[in-house]
């Protein structure tokens, strides 16, 4: 049998008991380890599991995915995911993997930010399309995602941004190489998303201002549109903040994982008066 099994978001206490018997039985168990992390590290799961956990990175997911799943078909083996199992669609590819190969598979789910972002007082069911924010370097800077942002913003919805995360991610020159060499590992922060969506909200406003073929259709955000930084959902740490765009690009919420939330124009009521405990400078916006 193969197991996926979710871990939630805070510490190693937030397994399922079924997940941690699970666990106890495996005669392997892999902890991935790039799509996010928790922040008590392997060390502390290993203590708190009793087991020895294999780390399973990107390259060992997408590249030797039949090394993990090997002997499943007459042993247990079980994969650990921060948060719930399909909170990535590289899980959901495993899963096909295994159906392939005739091994039988069962999941265990757990709390993921999907659904414990609900702690801000945002409404679950006001939510659209949850998008990723990628890092940005010198020579690509997407922003195909915007447009996302402002389909949910003109359908009245709150907007979920992923913030990228890089772990164990290869430097350019090595890919040349036969040796493969490693950037340091980078998590974006509140601050840092909301600098590229700044930069990105003033390309939009210079195109509209060159723009002659008929009216011009404003834009989704604004400097002083508000938005939610959140950091370490689900950790005695966790941390929330109500601000406008233009203030979250100067606000530390620590270390990670972070999360930014655009929230629609028009709150409920019960919304605006839950997120009134988080509001920064501000308070108008409101």
């Amino acid at each position: 049998m193969f197991y996926i099994i979710g871990l939630g978001l805070g510490d190693p206490e937030d397994i399922t008991v079924k997940g941690l018997n699970i666990i106890k039985q495996c005669e392997r168990v892999y902890l991935e380890s790039y799509t996010s992390i928790l922040c008590c590290g392997q060390e502390k799961l290993e203590e708190f599991y009793g087991r020895k956990l294999i780390l399973a990175d990107r390259e060992m997911v997408e590249q030797r995915a039949d090394e993990i799943l090997e002997g499943a078909d007459t042993q247990s083996i079980a994969f650990l995911v921060v948060g719930d199992p399909f909170g990535a669609t590289t899980h959901t590819d495993l899963m096909l993997r295994a159906k392939e190969k005739g091994i039988k598979t069962a999941i265990v789910h757990n709390a993921s930010i999907m659904n414990a972002i609900g702690c801000c007082g945002l409404q679950l069911y006001h939510f659209g399309e949850t998008v990723s924010i990628p890092y940005w370097d010198d020579s690509w800077k997407p922003d195909s995602f915007y447009d996302k942002i402002v389909a949910n913003l003109e359908h009245g919805l709150h907007t979920l941004c992923l913030l990228d995360i890089k772990v164990k991610e290869p430097t350019l020159e090595s890919l040349m190489k036969k040796k493969r060499e490693y950037m340091p590992p980078r998590f974006m922060s509140v601050s840092e998303a909301a600098g590229q969506l700044l930069e990105i909200v003033a390309n939009k406003s210079a195109q509209n201002e060159t723009d002659n073929n008929g009216p011009q259709k404003e834009h989704g955000l604004k400097e002083n549109s508000l938005v939610v930084g959140l950091a370490r959902v689900g950790h005695e740490t966790q941390q929330i903040v109500a601000c406008s765009l233009r203030e979250m690009e100067h606000i530390d919420l620590g270390p990670p994982l972070h999360s930014l939330i655009i929230p629609n124009r028009n709150l409920h009521a019960l919304e605006k008066e839950f997120l009134q405990q988080f509001a920064e400078l501000d308070q108008q916006l409101l």
